[in-house]
């Protein structure tokens, strides 16, 4: 059998981490190593990891003397990795079973990254949304497009229903860690699409914990926000923030073209923040970068974007 490595990063995470490594320890798929790097908690999950470590042989431990912060403690743990693939892991969640049996299976039938649904589920596991990717709006676009242009614009993959390859490691290390938005499941999975065959497992493969302590969840910025011009402001500053990481890390892009595309990208969304009512500039390429938006979803942004003065006409009368 294969043998996969594990890369759980964890930071104050004593109220569910046990759980976490049980699923894990529990899989079908037995040969694997779990590396665990603690980023320097308060709690009590280094003393518990410390019992599982000596409980385990699979297992292996790392504690941080500074707090790296989430993407740079997984870029420390992908330098860790020995086995052809490697998987990553949150503090808080539960893994099915068949997680790593399922996702080995789909990954060695000749691709190089595979990605699962999730269920989600409350703090006590109480199932909320049997589908992540219908909560989120992203079941359709993943079903017919998964791929590197889908993934431009915005991530589909979830980083804990990953599964990829050694090799492709040094293909997007260093890991970028200058902005919220772009994290290391997206930049892993829009690098490795390139050229990579990526593919997917509709069945969700893990039970997808939210709670008020997540880092990362299902709950968007954008949901607790009221006005037009609150969600078109951070619209905004996500995308620029997005094209800036994808122009200070452009040696990864193998692409000319995808080079031109995000400077150009991000002088539009420059651009917009200077237009406050209408603008007629630039269309061509939101269209060109909208392309595999859905219908509706590329009018309303278009609206917010572009003529936010009819969407705030409309959002009145919407309300």
């Amino acid at each position: 059998m294969e043998k996969v490595d594990i890369l759980l990063a964890t930071y104050n995470g004593e109220k569910y981490i046990r759980e976490q490594i049980d699923s894990i320890l529990n899989q079908t798929h037995k040969e694997f190593r779990l590396l665990i790097s603690d980023d320097g908690s308060t709690d009590k999950t280094r003393t518990i990891l410390e019992e599982y470590k000596n409980r385990d042989s699979r297992i292996e431990v790392f504690f941080q003397e500074n707090n790296l912060g989430v993407v740079k403690n997984f870029e420390f743990l992908l330098e860790k990795v020995e086995a052809k693939y490697y998987m990553f892991s949150d503090q808080d969640d539960i893994w099915k079973e068949s997680k790593i049996e399922k996702s080995l299976n789909k990954i060695e039938e000749g691709f190089d990254l595979v990605y699962s649904d999730l269920e989600v589920v409350d703090e006590n596991l109480n199932v909320t949304y049997e589908s992540y990717w219908k909560l989120k709006g992203i079941y359709n676009k993943i079903k017919k497009y998964n791929n590197f242009e889908a993934l431009y614009l915005n991530n589909f993959v979830t980083g804990c229903t990953l599964i990829s390859k050694k090799e492709l490691i040094n293909s997007f290390m260093p890991l970028p860690n200058t902005s919220k938005f772009v994290l290391h499941d997206y930049w892993i999975s829009l690098i490795v699409s390139q050229n990579g065959k990526i593919a997917y497992i509709e069945e969700p493969l893990i039970k997808y914990r939210q709670h008020k302590n997540n880092k990362v969840g299902s709950k968007k910025k954008s949901d607790e926000l009221r006005t037009i011009d609150e969600i078109r402001s951070l619209f905004i500053q996500v995308k620029k923030e997005h094209f800036k990481v994808f122009i200070e890390n452009e040696d990864k892009f193998k692409s000319e073209d995808v080079k031109k595309m995000n400077r150009k990208a991000l002088e539009y969304y420059e651009m917009l923040e200077t237009k406050k009512n209408i603008n007629f500039k630039g269309w061509g390429l939101f269209i060109k970068l909208y392309k595999y938006e859905g219908f509706s979803y590329n009018l309303q942004n278009f609206a917010i974007l572009n003529l936010p003065i009819l969407a705030k006409i409309l959002y009145k009368f919407k309300k």
